[in-house]
């Protein structure tokens, strides 16, 4: 099994206060019999994670930064065939106006409904279909539209601006123009949507944007061995450090009796891949007694 951890290593000071706490047993003891296949090298401002990036290499992808085929691959997955349009994922997401940016919530805190976000969803289609886009409806958080246009269009992830100011991470090239022009479209046929003002009475946030991101043409898949493991995604995204320690804590025990020829770790800059290798007697009994501190490991990434 090839296993990929994203979010393994924060940016924020919080964060990294929180995993020099860290003690990962299980792990240093898998890293220990291993050795670094490769490293991904990045910034914190690509449009693509250092996840999304390692999932692809390992699926066989190739694209550019922002523009590797998710929606297609998130498509076929629901069932449906992404043909050879090329797909956009068109997220029903909550902005939220600060005093001085505007910054985007995570998706799943919208709480929403496949009722909910069917209606949402058909009172934005014809936006995008008068355009001459295919549109087509996967799941409460998963719209899709098909354009020609997107595919040379680079997008940042949600990954990417969930918690974060808007304004950075918004498509600026000459294909996005109509993508943002039939964003704030969108965004002015949501302001008073009667759900909305329903949402609001019941205390759920309302849904008054969208966002696109992962398009391209379906390329073929070859990961059958790749483990993704999200669940230090949602902590830290929250920046909730607390939640995101005890979450690798039962990471770090899985791996006690787990199966893993590879690991792929994965912080916001950049991954680090690391495998076993053929070795002899001598080694295998020299990397019982090898030391590797995690934290040291996971704090570049």
């Amino acid at each position: 099994m090839h296993l990929v951890i994203p979010f393994a290593a924060p940016l924020s000071d919080a964060g990294r206060q929180a995993l020099a706490s860290l003690a990962l047993p299980q792990l240093a003891r898998r890293l220990a019999g291993m050795i670094e296949l490769s490293r991904d090298e990045g910034d914190e401002w690509s449009l693509s994670t250092p996840h999304e990036r390692a999932i692809a290499r390992a699926s066989g992808w190739a694209g550019p930064d922002g523009g590797l085929p998710w929606a297609a691959r998130e498509l076929a997955a629901l069932g449906h065939d992404p043909g050879a349009l090329a797909w956009g994922l068109l997220t029903p997401v909550h902005w939220h106006l600060g005093t001085d940016q505007v910054s985007m919530g995570d998706p799943t805190a919208l709480m929403l409904g496949d009722d909910e976000s069917r209606a949402f969803f058909a009172a934005v289609e014809e936006l995008y279909t008068s355009e001459g886009f295919v549109v087509l409806w996967g799941a409460p958080l998963a719209w899709f539209v098909a354009h020609e246009s997107l595919g040379a269009m680079p997008c940042a992830s949600l990954d990417r601006v969930i918690g974060r100011n808007v304004d950075r991470w918004l498509a600026a090239t000459p294909e996005a123009r109509l993508v943002r022009r039939l964003q704030n479209e969108v965004q002015m046929r949501l302001y008073e949507h009667p759900l909305n003002e329903a949402r609001r009475a019941r205390g759920l946030l309302p849904v008054n944007s969208v966002w696109l991101s992962g398009c391209g043409v379906a390329q073929p898949t070859h990961d059958g061995s790749l483990r993704v493991d999200d669940r230090l995604r949602p902590h830290a995204l929250a920046e909730d450090w607390a939640g995101w320690c005890k979450a690798w804590d039962v990471i770090d025990g899985s791996l006690a009796d787990a199966s893993v020829e590879q690991i792929t770790l994965c912080g916001e800059r950049s991954s680090l891949t690391c495998g076993a290798a053929p070795r002899g007697l001598w080694q295998r009994m020299a990397a019982n007694f090898r030391r590797v501190d995690t934290s040291r490991l996971l704090e570049p990434l």
